[in-house]
């Protein structure tokens, strides 16, 4: 079966003449209908990768080896407009700010049925009854008042619903979840969690959720990738993984996880040794690689 993601030794670098390094030979499968979690502390790059997938990398950073591909398709070769048209439809994005991610001066409705009649060539009249429907598919209760509505006038956990509404409108084979709970409490988060697996499951979509939230990962993803300093240390199912971690690295940020079994515990930060253990293999393996970023 033809993985519906499939990164390859990713490499991206920032600048050129003494390029630093942001991601460093990356590999990631997702199968149809599987949903893997990618994990790992602030800065482990996992925001660059959904900007890799998307074409949307800062400005001076570039991919300087490996390859994104779509279901077989090589995202990084494919001509602009034939990307451009997969993206929004065929692939998805689950931003993790629902109030900055929402146009603040148009209503709900209208942006919620320009993914329609953009994406599908929906008519106005139909992308907007369309757009209620969707709306309703992600338990908001009022779908003609949300419409209505603009962003500021809905709650934080609305306006992830709209998101999420606008993400999977286009029935999308892939949807990047980029931490899209990170804002909202836990019971929220809860919601939000449930609505994801229920239209992942409608769909049989491959989603790639991006958090540094290992409890999520259990209760969501069948697999997980652990990611530090842009390198692959850890990746497998996500019950082996968290039940028997290889790697110092997920050891540690499992013990730096609050246990609600174990509230007189302190809570362990990741080891100053183990850090710079990691940041020296990093060094080393950059050193090892460093032709290829010319």
């Amino acid at each position: 079966m033809t993985a519906t993601l499939a990164i390859g030794d990713l490499h991206v670098a920032l600048g050129r003449r003494s390029p630093l390094p942001l991601l460093r030979g990356v590999d990631i499968a997702i199968a149809p209908g599987e949903v893997r979690g990618l994990v790992g502390e602030s800065g482990a790059g996992k925001s660059m990768i959904g900007r890799a997938i998307f074409g949307l990398l800062p400005r001076g950073a570039r991919i300087t080896r490996g390859t994104i591909a779509f279901d077989g398709r090589n995202l990084g070769t494919m001509p602009d407009r034939e990307r451009r048209a997969l993206l929004g439809r065929e692939i998805a994005l689950i931003p993790q700010d629902p109030m900055t991610s929402l146009n603040p001066v148009k209503r709900i409705g209208e942006q919620v049925a320009a993914v329609l009649r953009l994406k599908l060539g929906l008519p106005r009249r139909a992308a907007w009854a369309r757009a209620g429907d969707l709306l309703a598919d992600v338990a908001i209760r009022d779908p003609g008042r949300v419409l209505a509505a603009y962003p500021h006038e809905l709650s934080g956990g609305m306006r992830q619903r709209v998101l999420i509404a606008m993400a999977f409108s286009c029935r999308p084979r892939l949807v990047v979840a980029d931490e899209p709970t990170t804002a909202l409490d836990v019971t929220v988060q809860r919601q939000i969690l449930r609505l994801l697996h229920a239209l992942q499951h409608r769909d049989n979509a491959a989603v790639l959720f991006v958090t540094h939230d290992l409890g999520l990962v259990a209760k969501l993803c069948q697999t997980v990738t652990v990611l530090h300093a842009g390198r692959v240390v850890e990746a497998g199912a996500t019950a082996a993984v968290l039940r028997d971690p290889g790697h110092a690295y997920t050891r540690a940020l499992l013990s730096s996880t609050p246990r609600l079994d174990r509230p007189a515990d302190a809570l362990a930060p990741l080891p100053p040794e183990l850090v710079a253990r990691l940041h020296e293999e990093a060094r080393i393996y950059d050193l090892a690689n460093r032709a290829n970023y010319q």
